[in-house]
């Protein structure tokens, strides 16, 4: 009979060999040097071996217990392999019905639909660290308490917007189960209300005009990328989310019809930014630079993938404005509340530009072209009063009339 110093005495050979144990127990030595424990039996007359486990992982004594038991399957007229093999299936189900698996999953799915690189980053993320709790948890043993409990560890390391990140996608990870029959409900809908809510934190932005100007002025003074120059100069013109305007392409832009046409990323609804005449100007200038790139920006790496997404902050950096006076996203904020308050554009127009869920007054959503003319003046008259400002820079600006369009 085998011993524990017997079995790591044994040395791996050309070919595999066994050692037997007792009661058709025996120890499998591979080339590799890994060890398994097999177990030998004869069902219906004929010869037949089934794998229990590797070893050490599986000791002396516990391989003689899970022998036993085969011994008892075959007495009892079960085939033991076979017996083997359903659990097996039934493991392999059970891992891939855990929520991790599931999430995964998802994302695979998201990502070849073209999630972007920087979302699939952020989503395995959130399954694979700030969920792990119940990563590896059947997705269908997931109940309310259990998801608040893990979202819980997130609120308690003061993550609190974390913490409702994981819920909202907890959420379409259940969901997606539903779909595909592994799951019955979405606990990640009984947990409204439950979370700490997060304090509202609004991106650094510039909002007065005498303070506009010279911004201005110092992004037309950028010495860095021709590309990094031209995406500073478009980002207040265009104010639509860093991300869009970083991941641009060039077969999306129609610059004789003045025209950006584009899905959104957080709404995924088809899009159209009007292009003024400054834009135009920008974008021709660019256009011989990286037109052999699908990307309007590309990265400095590779021109198969655009700008980092740390590109125009770290350009607002180096110009003297840090993360608290203005950042890429803080061009929304300009143009939200100077086309209010200053131009006196209608705040419908406005919003619809920012590519917000607007609808009408029956409900309905706007569709891409709504107020499309109207938008388009508001665009080349947010040029205008930009190009003023900066051209007036250390003068006295003095607003232009309100213009209730």
């Amino acid at each position: 009979m085998l011993t524990d110093t017997k079995l790591r005495a044994l040395k791996p050979q050309a070919t595999p060999y066994r050692v037997a144990d007792a009661n058709g127990l025996c120890i499998e030595v591979r080339p590799t040097g890994s060890k398994a424990w097999r177990y030998r039996y004869r069902y219906a007359g004929k010869a037949s071996i089934v794998t229990i486990d590797e070893y050490p992982s599986m000791s002396l004594q516990q391989a003689r217990a899970e022998r036993d038991k085969l011994r008892a399957l075959l007495r009892g007229g079960a085939n033991p392999a076979h017996v083997a093999r359903a659990e097996r299936a039934a493991h392999a189900d059970r891992v891939n019905s855990t929520f991790g698996a599931i999430g995964l999953e998802l994302l695979a799915k998201r990502a070849k639909e073209g999630l972007s690189p920087g979302s699939v980053k952020r989503e395995r993320r959130l399954i694979e660290k700030d969920l792990a709790a119940i990563a590896g948890t059947p997705i269908s043993e997931v109940t309310a308490p259990v998801l608040l409990a893990a979202l819980r560890k997130l609120e308690q390391r003061g993550v609190v917007e974390t913490a409702h990140r994981a819920r909202s996608h907890a959420g379409r990870v259940f969901r997606y189960a539903i779909a595909t029959g592994r799951a019955e409900r979405n606990p990640a809908e009984d947990l409204a209300g439950a979370l700490e809510q997060p304090k509202t934190k609004h991106f650094a932005s510039v909002t007065d005009p005498q303070q506009i100007g010279p911004l201005l002025l110092a992004l037309h003074s950028y010495q860095g990328s021709m590309v990094t120059q031209a995406a500073l100069r478009l980002a207040p013109l265009l104010f639509v989310r860093p991300g869009e305007l970083r991941s641009a392409k060039w077969a999306d832009i129609d610059l004789a019809a003045g025209e950006w046409r584009y899905v959104t990323s957080k709404t995924k609804t088809p899009h159209i930014v009007p292009l003024s005449d400054q834009a135009v100007h920008v974008l021709t200038e660019l256009q011989p630079l990286t037109h052999r790139s699908e990307y309007v920006f590309p990265g400095v790496r590779s021109a198969a993938r655009p700008m980092s997404e740390n590109t125009i902050n770290a350009a607002l950096r180096n110009l003297g404005f840090d993360g608290t006076m203005i950042v890429g996203h803080g061009f929304r904020a300009m143009a939200r509340t100077v086309l209010d308050e200053v131009l006196g554009f209608r705040p419908d127009y406005i919003e619809h530009q920012l590519a917000h869920a607007v609808r009408d007054p029956l409900g309905r959503a706007y569709n891409r072209a709504t107020h499309l003319p109207e938008r388009r003046k508001m665009m080349q008259a947010w040029a205008d009063y930009l190009e003023d400002l900066r051209e007036t820079s250390g003068k006295k600006v003095v607003p232009m009339r309100k213009n209730r369009a």
